[in-house]
């Protein structure tokens, strides 16, 4: 916990306002009334000081929802990573580059969303900026009712993106704002801020780096007959940005996307559920810059213009963001299919991953606990730096106050839960432990390990095995046309019945839960044995040999028998070779590119690297999505086999750990 003393300022509609209570079990009906106005406000403050000659100049800030601050008009940084309001992040930074003795501005862009998404924790009315100052350690400003606040009016709203995942942005260059962090910027009008009057927030140091923020040139530039088509190369997330000029109120039209229409215009009607169409429109003056607030993820972009507006072609850049990313593994074999899947997979998690494991930096932009199976160690694989991975267990691990049994979405306000990833949580404690060799967060997430396996153990029946899981889905893959004609019924909430897969995975949690009290020196939890016992009694078919899906069905589906093998559970050897020639006779793509993770995984335990490398390079698999162009990895094997496919996913990188 931190010593920041600084007070929490807003302007006077957000002051007194209560937080709203957005947390609650998935099923719960509970809607908290928001109110319309209060949503998609983007809140400035400047602030001028004067400042002595200093050697070291250090601020920490944060805001809820989110911040960019710039220092004599100069951008710095943004943040923070998302938290709970109590366990809410600040950031701390070096600005002895950025200011100077005498007078300096700062500005800080605040932003408030209010949408119940996977984002943030936001529609709860908490909106906020805390910061202070010291240059060599005396503090020289902080957050307080002299910062002058105002809207700013140049950001309206022309649609909502994704699951209310974001506004889309109409950028006017005429408003009143526009130029707000300049140093020379009149701010005579605007209002002083107001303290904020029901603060609950505990504010903790992030323990992760800020985001790196750099401007990529075109690869393409392709004059139309309106403006012009701009291909970067590669797909990432971020902001366009160029410069303009026209007549005031002229508007330029913004179209992104991840392909390319049969006639050559961009996709921006996306097939992920987002349509990112925007706009700019111009003041007048020469020379207008593009601010684009939130982020998307694309990689063409076209610009529409109006008659007689122009663009300064040499402005156009596409501002990539990401998490750090310094690769100290590579793929050494001389399979080359291998080595692009692999350098697909590593400029996957490069570019995807932001302040936290987003699943996806499109349609969602949430931290998913299942996906920091795969996203989480293949960060932590590539880059030798696990402070991301322990920041989403930690993440997790606070979302046991709505659920001991952890939610599948952290931290945020949109409440979901899936079975089937939180029995992975232990898997992904023990796996970090592994690498690092940190016994003491070991110790710190041990009573978040504990409590999901009491979680867990509660649905157990008589013999040992869980069912009727009826608070979180039981989701076994998605889509659902990915599952092998799996035959259990999945509906939500889930029936009466006992199947396969939650105990697969049950079984793998207590294999991890074992070996993390033994690590720990802690008598074991659970009676895994027994467990393994029951299951094989339960799904075990003599004649095939293999694992079936439910009590009673005769189906063995591949991923029945790839959890099993992953948990290792087999009766005895043939039962394995059984199971394993199911894998190469199924491949990889009988299921979903996650569950490619659990097979892969699976079969290297067992020896069996030929094969998973093997499929690795099918054909169908990661070679489709080049074959289809992908620069990073698809959500599902190809474009067209998910309704509403993402062509920027995380969790598919597997290979980025495997090989």
């Amino acid at each position: 916990m931190s010593d920041f003393k600084a007070k929490w300022i807003t302007n006077e509609d957000f002051a007194p306002l209560v937080p709203l209570n957005v947390f609650h079990k998935e099923l719960e009906t509970y809607e908290p009334y928001h109110e319309e106005r209060y949503r998609n406000r983007h809140i400035l403050f400047r602030k001028k000081i004067t400042l002595p000659a200093f050697e070291k100049a250090t601020v920490r800030i944060s805001a809820d929802d989110y911040y960019k601050l710039y220092v004599n008009g100069v951008f710095v940084t943004q943040g923070p990573a998302p938290g709970y309001p109590f366990h809410y992040y600040y950031n701390e930074l070096d600005l002895t580059n950025y200011l100077v003795p005498g007078e300096n501005t700062i500005a800080v862009h605040t932003y408030y969303q209010g949408l119940i998404n996977r984002v943030w924790v936001s529609a709860d009315y908490r909106h906020g900026m805390v910061f202070d100052l010291t240059a060599d350690r005396v503090c020289v400003a902080e957050s307080d009712e002299s910062w002058k606040c105002a809207y700013h009016t140049g950001f309206s709203a022309c649609g909502i993106i994704g699951y209310d995942t974001a506004y889309a942005e109409n950028f006017d260059a005429g408003s009143s704002e526009y130029d707000f962090a300049s140093p020379d910027f009149d701010d005579n009008a605007w209002q002083n801020a107001r303290y904020r009057q029901n603060v609950d927030y505990t504010l903790y140091p992030q323990p992760t780096k800020q985001l790196e923020i750099y401007d990529v040139k075109p690869k393409a530039l392709t004059r139309m007959d309106k403006g012009f088509r701009v291909d970067f190369g590669f797909e990432a997330a971020g902001y366009l940005t160029f410069r303009a000029s026209g007549k005031r109120g002229d508007v330029i039209t913004l179209r992104f996307g991840e392909e390319l229409n049969d006639d050559g215009s961009v996709r921006f009607d996306m097939r992920c559920n987002c349509k990112y169409e925007e706009y700019f429109t111009l003041s007048g003056r020469p020379d207008d810059r593009l601010s684009q607030y939130d982020y998307k993820a694309f990689r063409y972009a076209e610009i529409l213009l109006p008659d007689g507006a122009v663009i300064n072609e040499d402005s156009i850049a596409f501002t990539v963001r990401h998490y750090p990313f310094r690769e100290i593994k590579h793929y050494t074999g001389k399979n080359e299919r291998l080595a692009a899947i692999y350098k697909l997979c590593s400029n996957t998690v490069k570019y995807g991953v932001q302040e936290c494991f987003v699943d996806c930096p499109t349609r969602e932009k949430g931290q998913y606990l299942g996906d920091v199976t795969i996203a989480g160690i293949a960060s932590v694989a590539l880059t030798g730096d696990p402070a991301m991975m322990k920041k989403a267990l930690e993440n997790y691990a606070q979302s046991s106050f709505i659920c001991k049994g952890l939610m599948t979405v952290a931290p945020a306000s949109f409440m979901q839960e899936i079975a089937d990833y939180s029995l992975q949580f232990p898997f992904q404690v023990l796996w970090l432990y592994r690498y690092t060799g940190d016994k003491a967060f070991l110790e710190h997430m041990y009573p978040f390990v504990k409590n999901v396996y009491e979680y867990f153990a509660a649905f157990e029946n008589e013999y040992g095995l869980i069912e009727n899981i009826r608070e979180k889905w039981n989701l076994v893959d998605w889509p659902d046309n990915l599952r092998d004609n799996y035959d259990f019924p999945l509906e939500r909430p889930i029936g009466p019945g006992c199947h396969n897969l939650p105990n697969a995975f049950y079984l793998a949690m207590l294999k991890s839960v074992e070996e993390i009290c033994a690590a720990l020196g802690k008598p074991p939890l659970g009676d895994r044995e027994r467990v393994r016992e029951a299951y094989i009694r339960a799904f075990y078919n003599k004649e095939q040999k293999l694992f079936v899906d439910s009590v009673g069905s005769a189906h063995a589906s591949f991923h029945s028998n790839v959890i099993a093998l992953f948990a290792g559970v087999w009766t005895d050897e043939e039962n394995k070779r059984a199971i394993i020639g199911l894998i190469e006779r199924k491949k990889l793509t009988c299921g979903g590119v996650y569950m490619a993770f659990f097979a892969g995984y699976a079969l290297k335990q067992v020896g069996e690297t030929e094969l998973m490398e093997r499929l690795i390079a099918d054909d169908d698999a990661w070679a489709n999505m080049l074959a289809e162009g992908a620069t990073t990895c698809f959500e599902a094997w190809g474009k067209e086999q998910k309704w509403n496919t993402s062509l920027f996913h995380p969790w598919a990188s597997a290979p980025a750990i495997l090989l």
